[in-house]
């Protein structure tokens, strides 16, 4: 089989059908059985060219700063005519009649200049691809420019999500560390204030209660405005019916002003909340079992749990390629997940501790600190190699990674993280929650309990996500699954 020239996501040259101009295009994917590869035009044509009609970068000289640029869609018109006559030309077999006056064809001949001018600024019509999020993409390893706009504030990233159905790409401010800083600081000053913060603890259940009325009552406010909102707004997952539309979520992106409802109680609220909670359990161990020091279980407890969220928000970015962000709708689902289930179920391992003291050996919590470790390692460094390939396929640090490629112009990661099992993130994650619910020993299966519904929640995730992708990549996935046999446990599942 022929070997191909461009790679996926590469900018190159693209002679425009019909005529002899080159203009900057996006490689999309390459068709091996016809040899054909499909491009992206600036103004958002996508064709299928020859290899003999691309031609790399490096065979065009850069136009200086500050010219004019111009697109296809632009130029059509102009070309069109040139097929048949160059501009300014009188029509083949004319003559130019002996009345013309010298003036006029000192038109003729300005006109002819800027036609020459104009050709030159087409042909070297530069093609800005803005790259996903505030990252810099690499084409060749020559980074690409970034627009004003995309340079990070002093405190603030504001980068932008995935494409909608529309073309429209929503910025989204990265401030989730920094509101869990200044939450910090809001629970320090409670300490210098000597606020009682067990009434959380003594409230537990009215607590959780409040926030799931608070969740149904936003879900119903969701619901309504989606009602109003135009259809290219809608989730891909909504399907018109009353109760599953109130469930799932109607509208995708819900944003009041710039104010994304979905994306600020994906992780601010829950995880910044689960936080909070987890540090009210550990000052309720302390005064009910008279206690000055917390003891080693809830330390190990909350010392895990805070690893997690801080990772979570410091890689806040990621949550822009999730399936909540960029599929489902927000609906009941995510509002009572975000609001109630988060901070208040997967604080259950701390809630058990208060009341069920659990003394533990420092040999047994170093190998529960290893375990822990190694499924963060696993689950940080699988989801930065994803990452990374889906922001940059052609990255030269990724130049190593073993791929598969696809149909649909992507490409499938078969080593790495991604060749050891075919979901390495889940892996990690089910590790990490086994480790969080080891310090509370095996009297009681409540600790135990968000390990077990995790697990039944991923296998059925893996198991959507194969059906999904087994419909998208067709042979490519079948030829990927005999890669990479196990789906989450390595010689298990």
């Amino acid at each position: 089989m022929p070997s191909r020239k461009f790679a996926d996501g590469e900018v190159v040259r693209g002679r425009w059908p019909g005529s002899s101009l080159y203009y900057e295009v996006e490689v999309l994917s390459h068709d091996s059985n016809s040899q054909l590869y499909s491009v992206k035009y600036k103004d958002g044509t996508e064709l299928e060219l020859k290899e003999s009609d691309i031609k790399p970068l490096t065979s065009f000289r850069q136009r200086k700063s500050g010219s004019t640029s111009s697109s296809p869609s632009r130029r059509r018109g102009s070309r069109s005519r040139s097929r048949s006559r160059s501009p300014g030309r009188p029509p083949k077999g004319s003559r130019p009649s002996p009345s013309v006056s010298g003036s006029h064809q000192a038109d003729i001949k300005e006109a002819k200049k800027e036609a020459r001018k104009e050709v030159l600024e087409v042909k070297l019509t530069p093609l800005v691809l803005k790259p996903f999020g505030n990252s810099i993409n690499r084409y060749n390893g020559e980074p690409e420019h970034i627009e004003r706009n995309d340079i990070p504030h002093k405190n603030t990233q504001v980068v932008e999500g995935t494409p909608l159905t529309d073309g429209r790409r929503l910025k989204y401010r990265l401030n989730g560390f920094y509101a869990f800083i200044l939450t910090s600081v809001l629970v320090g000053a409670s300490f210098f204030w000597d606020v009682e913060l067990y009434y959380v603890y003594s409230h537990f259940l009215q607590c959780a209660l409040a926030a799931t009325v608070f969740s149904v009552v936003l879900s119903v406010y969701l619901y309504a405005r989606a009602l109003k909102a135009p259809r290219n707004e809608l989730s891909p997952a909504s399907s018109g019916n009353a109760v599953y539309d109130f469930f799932i979520g109607r509208e995708l992106n819900p944003r009041i002003g710039t104010f994304d409802l979905k994306y600020f109680c994906e992780l601010r609220p829950g995880l910044i909340g689960w936080v909070v909670i987890n540090l009210v359990m550990l000052l309720a161990e302390m005064k009910l079992q008279g206690r000055t020091v917390p003891s080693l279980a809830m330390v190990l407890v909350n010392s895990f749990q805070l690893l997690y969220v801080v990772d979570a928000l410091w890689n806040e970015e990621a949550l822009l390629t999730t399936m909540d962000i960029i599929h489902d709708g927000f609906g009941f689902m995510l509002a009572f997940g975000d609001l109630v289930w988060v901070p208040f179920i997967y604080s259950f391992q701390a809630f058990y501790l208060v009341g069920h003291p659990t003394e533990l050996s420092w040999p047994m919590a170093s190998l529960i600190i290893a375990l822990k470790l190694c499924g963060f390692v696993i689950f940080r460094c699988a989801n930065s190699q994803k990452n990374a390939f889906r922001k940059n396929p052609t990255d030269p640090k990724l130049a190593h990674l073993k791929t598969i490629h696809t149909a649909t112009g992507k490409n499938l990661l078969v080593s790495g993280w991604w060749g050891f099992v075919r979901h390495p993130n889940y892996l990690g994650d089910l590790i990490m929650a086994l480790a969080w619910s080891l310090p509370c020993g095996f009297n009681h299966i409540l600790p135990y309990f968000y390990v077990i519904y995790f697990t039944i929640l991923l296998v059925h995730r893996e198991a959507r996500d194969e059906r999904h992708c087994r419909k998208k990549y067709g042979l490519a996935w079948e030829k990927y699954c005999q890669r990479v046999p196990y789906r989450i446990f390595p010689y298990i599942y």
